[in-house]
């Protein structure tokens, strides 16, 4: 079955590596089995051989082209028409085809165990081991390991692809590991039974290359960290909500800014949800959208009247200022730095607009929207600070500040950054993180310390 300190690397494996060629029928979505033989040393594996031996040979066949629909991301240049995707990339989406997998690992099961006679064998084991009742042996278990194949890695097979890598790895696996991947195998089973929603082959392969790529420290300081993260996370939206939950008065805060700010997550939520993204980042995104329309509602006066409904049919919705905010200082304050602002902001827009439509490649114009305004938003979005540091500049104070909120938010951010390197997400929302180090590390370091701590 193997030495566990076998190979070259003394690790117990030992790799093979070879091409296929790919046939026409095989190109035609033909389907390709491996035929696997493992036999004892000086035995011969010809059954019509007069020496052949069945209990020295155990065979297993299994076929290793797959089927699965094909998902093509097609981007090209809006206004030429260009595209940098290869010609085997591009097909129609949703049409079944087959891939190959290049890698395959082999292992023997290294089981010393004696099963009773008249037992029943328990699972996962009954699957593969199968007693001889004349004997009462049972042959060694050829198992075929494929838990850490990557979707990703799939090959897709058409006329272009005319040979097929393949890299085989034979190593023995111990009872613990057989019985762990089984497991795994089982309870998607029961899943699929039960109607039960799993990840996505793609959420998949984040955890499976998280694990085969990323270092066991940095892997167990991430898992504590996101544990952290996920506790931070819940304090900022428990004390945002607490602080205009109990507020009376506007004064000082920039009512402006917060519409903007739900412009900006509304933005962002699109975003992450037009393009492929961590489970996690995309719930945490729907819930600070959430929490930014609830806060419409709280610093200004919304009103729905059916009395005189819109083209007779939707309810009338009205909004306007609350009497705190617009009878105060703070209203104008807020009127002239976003009018000072829309000055710099407008041609930064309009500039940046061209440059993403000439020169970066889309899925269409509701795709150019998005990433437009996103990539927007995150090169110049810190600029919308500005506002509230002026107001803050003209009312001398920063009492009025959610520092609570703003605390967990900076400790969130410097978190951040770490899930950037290990867990798959959009490369503009990877550069968000980063920006969000200055903007959080801006606006922490412009509040007076004494201040605060009475306020809080």
């Amino acid at each position: 079955m193997g030495e566990w300190y076998d190979g070259p690397d003394a690790n117990g494996q030992r790799v093979f590596e070879t091409n296929i060629p790919a046939t026409k029928e095989i190109q035609n979505n033909g389907s390709l089995y491996l035929h696997i033989l493992a036999a004892r040393e000086g035995s011969h594996i010809n059954p019509l051989h007069p020496q052949y031996n069945k209990r020295d040979v155990v065979q297993l066949n299994k076929m290793w082209t797959r089927f699965r629909k094909r998902k093509v991301e097609t981007t090209t240049n809006l206004l030429t028409g260009e595209t940098k995707n290869k010609p085997g990339e591009v097909g129609e989406n949703g049409e079944i085809i087959s891939y190959w997998h290049p890698n395959i690992t082999i292992s023997m099961l290294d089981d010393q165990r004696v099963w009773p006679a008249g037992t029943p064998i328990p699972p996962p084991f009954d699957k593969w081991i199968h007693i001889d009742l004349e004997t009462m042996h049972y042959d060694p278990v050829l198992y075929v390991n494929d838990y850490w194949e990557l979707v990703s890695d799939l090959i897709a097979i058409n006329d272009t692809v005319d040979v097929l890598p393949l890299t085989i790895t034979y190593a023995p696996i111990s009872v613990f590991y057989f019985q762990i991947y089984e497991a795994q195998k089982m309870q998607k089973q029961w899943n699929n039974m039960l109607g039960v929603v799993e990840q996505s082959d793609e959420e998949n392969d984040i955890v499976k290359r998280t694990m085969l790529e990323t270092n066991p420290y940095i892997l167990g300081v991430t898992i504590v960290v996101s544990l952290v993260h996920t506790v931070f996370e819940f304090l900022a939206f428990k004390n945002d909500i607490q602080f205009w939950k109990s507020r009376k008065s506007l004064e000082g805060l920039s009512v402006r800014s917060i519409l903007f700010n739900m412009f900006t997550q509304m933005i962002v939520v699109l975003y992450v949800l037009d393009n492929d993204t961590n489970t996690m980042v995309a719930i945490s995104v729907c819930i600070g959208l959430l929490i930014e329309f609830w806060k419409i509602t709280k610093v200004m006066d919304v009103s729905v009247s059916f009395s005189e409904p819109v083209l007779g049919i939707f309810p009338r919705l009205s909004i306007k200022d609350k009497s705190s905010y617009a009878e105060s200082p703070t209203r104008q304050y807020d009127r002239l730095a976003f009018k000072y602002l829309s000055y710099l902001l407008t041609p930064l827009l309009i500039g940046y607009a061209v440059y993403s439509l000439m020169y970066e490649e889309h899925k269409g114009w509701y795709s150019w929207t998005l990433s437009m305004c996103y990539g927007y938003l995150l090169m110049f979005g810190f600029i919308m600070m500005t506002p509230q540091l002026f107001i803050n500049y003209k009312m001398k104070s920063v009492a009025h500040l959610p520092w609570r909120m703003l605390t967990y938010k900076a400790l969130n951010t410097f978190i951040d950054d770490l899930f950037a390197f290990v867990i798959k997400m959009p490369t503009l929302y990877r550069i968000g993180c980063f920006r969000d180090d200055i903007s959080s590390s801006s606006i922490c370091t412009r509040g007076g310390p004494t201040e605060r701590i009475l306020t809080e």
